[in-house]
């Protein structure tokens, strides 16, 4: 049973919401405020994220910017071109305005599990390979033992592997996924994930950019 968190603070919406979903066979996780959205990540393996924009306290589109590899459809009143178009290019994967209809919801909701089900898997790089389903690296087909940091850190390069990920960008990325990180912390994260690599390969995946961040070298 997929599990679908719905952050929405009007809880007759919420309510809707939920009917519709459970009568679908999906399984509901609420949250009514976007710093409780964050701290149900935390704890909940969550296959899409249903999400309202205005929210007290963190709003949508900040929740947007943290994630990096949960579908989010956004599900708002806000109909501005400019504001779809912003949540779109910021990570979000589809925008429906209220009010919606309960078909095309649910058919929207199912081709974004499709996809994110064929799509991520497994993430590689090179001779990285990372398995999504039991947060696994195999480096040249063999098991290397990561911590949740070191994995959630290594994910977010190869997601990215395009760019520099700068050092506040990357705490923002993977703290929905790990505990408390902070720049002198990511260090060591990053330090002790070369090293375990570096056991089977002699290739230099990470490469730091001074005062800036770090990507992957390629």
């Amino acid at each position: 049973m997929k599990n679908i968190l719905v952050v929405e603070d009007d809880i007759s919406i919420h309510s809707i919401l939920q009917e519709i979903l459970k009568n679908d066979g999906y399984n509901v996780i609420d949250a009514y405020s976007g710093s409780e959205a964050i701290m149900v990540l935390e704890k909940n393996q969550v296959d899409l994220i249903l999400l309202d924009l205005m929210l007290p306290g963190l709003n949508g589109e900040e929740i947007i910017k943290r994630n990096n590899h949960i579908p989010i459809i956004v599900l708002s009143a806000k109909i501005s071109q400019e504001d779809k178009v912003e949540c779109l290019l910021n990570g979000a994967n589809d925008y429906i305005t209220k009010p919606f209809n309960k078909d095309e919801l649910l058919a929207r909701i199912k081709v974004q599990l499709r996809i994110n089900k064929n799509s991520n898997n497994e993430l590689i790089f090179k001779d990285l390979k990372l398995l999504n389903d039991n947060h696994t690296l195999l480096v040249k087909d063999t098991d290397v033992n990561l911590t949740k940091t070191e994995y959630a850190i290594l994910k977010q390069l190869i997601l990215n592997k395009s760019q520099v990920v700068t050092k506040s960008k990357l705490l923002d990325l993977i703290s929905i996924d790990t505990e408390d990180c902070d720049e002198n912390s990511l260090r060591v994260h990053i330090s002790n994930l070369r090293r375990k690599i570096r056991k089977y390969s002699l290739n230099e995946y990470i490469e730091s950019v001074w005062g800036i961040g770090f990507k992957l070298k390629e």
